[in-house]
């Protein structure tokens, strides 16, 4: 079992719980995942299976797309509102105020990772010293909002509509806003609509999932490696030169230079390739061995 399984993660689910779950569900230990998704948020996780986790560096560094609560007036030690109350200042916020705070945090920004996060600082996990009780300095880390949008309200809260680079916390972005807008803020909610190409909306539950498997026809619902390398132009190769590549060789190619999907002469996909000044080499194989 090869290929690319969408999931709308539920809430309480670690993404290394949905992992460890359709590992038993798909009878395959090699999962992953190109991108962790809290316990509390929802949304699309993108799992790699079988032979297909070898393209999940490709996708890490993907855009990605949410809906997010924000809560004003309040402030957390893990700037969700699963976190411990620290401050924060109750007062009404209009939209027009919210507008004009927004549009400091379009663009390349400079974010401090919180502390209840998996980043590593000598060794040790940032949440592991903060359950201890612990705080150290973060360096400020730049990336970039794309987009930053009010899509609405809901139970007193705002919904934003962000997209965002690799690395983004948005947790974080709720805290900042609410500190710009001088009442604070928490991040109340969280569903990922979208990754790179990828969308919520052609997800699967683990319900569905799990019920495929049983029927014998989850197979059906993984969407092909290629799938992840479709900006790149198709190239094919004759059965010598498949051989060939198989055996990892370089080989003579007449095309442009640039990166390539490589496919067989029965069409099937054998790796993600790169030709320089006529020499085709393979960047990552993704057949069977």
């Amino acid at each position: 079992m090869n290929g690319i399984l969408l999931i709308d993660k539920p809430a309480g689910w670690t993404s290394s719980d949905v992992v460890a779950k359709l590992r038993g569900v798909l009878h395959e230990k090699r999962i992953g995942h190109s991108g962790t998704l809290d316990p509390m948020a929802t949304g699309l996780l993108v799992l790699f299976v079988g032979r297909a986790t070898r393209a999940v560096e490709f996708a890490e560094s993907h855009d990605k797309r949410y809906l997010a609560g924000l809560r004003l007036g309040l402030t957390t030690d893990t700037q969700d509102i699963t976190g411990n109350p620290v401050g924060g200042e109750p007062r009404p916020v209009s939209r027009a105020e919210l507008e004009e705070v927004l549009s400091r945090f379009r663009g390349e920004i400079a974010q401090v990772p919180p502390m209840y996060s998996a980043i590593k600082i000598r060794g040790q996990k940032l949440y592991e010293i903060a359950r201890r009780g612990g705080e150290v300095e973060r360096k400020p880390r730049p990336v970039t909002i794309r987009a930053l949008e009010i899509a609405g309200e809901r139970d007193g809260d705002f919904l934003l509509d962000v997209r965002c680079s690799k690395g983004t916390y948005v947790r974080t972005l709720s805290h900042d806003i609410g500190q710009a807008l001088g009442c604070g803020g928490c991040m109340s909610s969280l569903r990922r609509l979208a990754a790179g190409e990828f969308r919520l909306e052609d997800a699967h539950t683990l319900e569905a999932v799990i019920a495929a498997a049983d029927e014998g026809r989850a197979e059906t619902l993984l969407l092909p490696v290629d799938s992840l390398f479709t900006a790149y132009p198709r190239l094919c190769v004759s059965a010598a030169m498949e051989k060939k590549i198989r055996c990892g060789n370089t080989l003579s190619a007449d095309a442009p230079s640039g990166r390539y999907r490589l496919y067989g002469e029965g069409g099937n996909f054998l790796a993600l390739a790169r030709v320089d000044n006529g020499e085709l080499k393979t960047i990552k194989s993704f057949f069977e061995v």
